[in-house]
């Protein structure tokens, strides 16, 4: 039986996820495009097929300006990853040690106490 299959949460996900950023790479080009034309009507001597040419050099140039903008970026944002989860380890263990003495402190008080009360009442 072949029926359709239903994806799963993650697929889903992941989908809307490529899809949002295939918008987003298409705003970015139509908005590298725009500035180009711009450009290009600022320039009013310049042909047809010169203005063509600029145009795709302007747009190419600024996708590999903005895929080194954007590598930098997640290539920092795993270094901070990285420096956040060290730091958080770090802090959770102090946080277990406090604790681990705070508990030995309060069963050696409460074990005195019982002591205490034992022989008070015997």
């Amino acid at each position: 039986m072949t029926g359709s299959r239903r994806p799963h949460l993650g697929d889903a996900s992941a989908v809307a996820t490529q899809a949002e950023g295939y918008l987003r790479a298409r705003a970015h080009y139509d908005e590298a495009c725009g500035e180009a034309r711009a450009l290009c009507d600022r320039m009013p001597w310049m042909t047809t097929a010169q203005a063509e040419d600029f145009t795709r050099h302007y747009v190419d140039h600024r996708l590999t300006l903005t895929r080194a903008m954007l590598g930098a970026t997640v290539a920092r944002a795993g270094e901070l990853r990285q420096e956040y989860e060290g730091r958080y380890l770090q802090l959770r263990r102090v946080l277990l040690r406090r604790h681990a003495s705070w508990l030995s402190v309060v069963l050696a008080a409460a074990a005195g106490l019982h002591a205490t009360v034992w022989i008070w009442l015997r």
